[in-house]
């Protein structure tokens, strides 16, 4: 009897795409074998997948079309294996209604011109697997708010394991990632994404979402992106947007211009900028009452802050303060590019 030889070409190609869940879409992947290592981009499959089961589809026309739009190693299984990051299309070749990301593609190479380059800040919150904030009432002596950002100790942090973890991983696998912290509330944390284009920016937040919630389940660690995730005395979580275009960075005199565009569709920025976003814009914990616009230099509880840096300088980048740790970032990027490039 002649020994079978295992095919050890074989690797897994673990498909990643946001679904259609209103109001906040949630990240789904699948798993697929491919027949060897993939060294091409052509050569990663198109695939398929329920949309009933996805908020995408009705159960009597159910199917729904992964496209691959870009391929990244898989730090997790590590090896050949790669994760496959997909736009959502129908049967019938055209965009699907919850496919933000090709919109934002559109505007990407529409305006690539005026160079425009942002970063996001991603705050979340580790909860326990009964939904308590991780490290509430785990310590006697939990005092309210003010050692927990950027500390150090046992009796500060939690979770930090995981979030080593997780910058490995995202270092691994090759996301532009530029560093972390902890934040103000006990098992809140902060890493950021960029400064690049902004649909390298939003496809790696997407990615780098999808690997802390991978690490979360073996940690037995929930991950939220609620944007007020514990009621009361307590910071919400955002996830602040820096931007510039090639003239920001050249001289402030469009600034005024820019914040000028952003305070006439305030409304419909906040209608973009992640769903509860009124619990965490309260005008307290460093954030500005979501029916008000206000800009200022280095104020943490402006609209738009800008940084000491580009007030000192007269040239350089501005923050949205106003964004939730929940926004689709495809979404509210666009809504960003739009207003102040048209």
């Amino acid at each position: 009897m002649s020994m079978i030889k295992p095919d050890f070409e074989k690797i897994k190609a673990e498909y990643i795409w946001l679904d259609g869940t209103k109001p906040t879409a949630y990240i789904r992947s699948k798993t697929k074998i491919l027949e060897k290592r993939i060294d091409l981009f052509e050569d990663v499959p198109i695939w398929g997948f329920d949309g009933s089961s996805t908020n995408q589809a009705e159960g009597h026309s159910s199917d729904c079309v992964l496209k691959p739009v870009k391929v990244y190693k898989d730090p997790i299984r590590g090896g050949d294996n790669i994760i496959v990051l997909s736009e959502v299309y129908t049967v019938d070749d055209e965009v699907h209604s919850s496919n933000n990301r090709a919109s934002l593609r559109e505007l990407v190479e529409l305006y690539e011109y005026k160079n425009f380059i942002c970063g996001i800040e991603q705050e979340y919150t580790f909860l326990k697997l009964d939904g308590t904030p991780y490290g509430f009432l785990e310590s006697i002596n939990m005092d309210k708010q003010g050692k927990y950002y950027c500390g150090v100790g046992a009796d500060k942090i939690f979770g930090r394991e995981l979030v080593e973890d997780h910058l490995d991983a995202c270092l691994n696998a090759g996301l532009e990632i530029e560093g972390i912290n902890c934040e103000v509330m006990p098992g809140q944390h902060e890493y950021q994404i960029g400064a690049k284009d902004a649909l390298t920016v939003a496809d790696d937040l997407i990615i780098a979402r999808y690997l802390l919630e991978r690490l979360g389940e073996k940690h037995s660690i929930v991950v939220t992106l609620a944007p007020k995730p514990a009621k009361g005395d307590w910071n919400g979580a955002g996830a602040h947007i820096n931007f510039s275009t090639a003239e920001m960075m050249e001289s402030n005199s469009v600034f005024e211009n820019i914040i000028d565009k952003l305070k006439s569709k305030h409304f419909e920025h906040i209608a973009v900028y992640g769903a509860g976003i009124e619990e965490r814009l309260t005008g307290a914990h460093e954030t500005c009452k979501f029916d008000t616009f206000r800009c200022g230099v280095s104020d943490r509880g402006a609209s738009i802050r800008i940084p000491w840096k580009t007030a000192k300088e007269g040239k350089g980048h501005l923050e949205d303060r106003r964004p939730c740790a929940n926004i689709d970032p495809y979404e509210a990027l666009a809504k960003l590019m739009s207003t102040i490039i048209e």
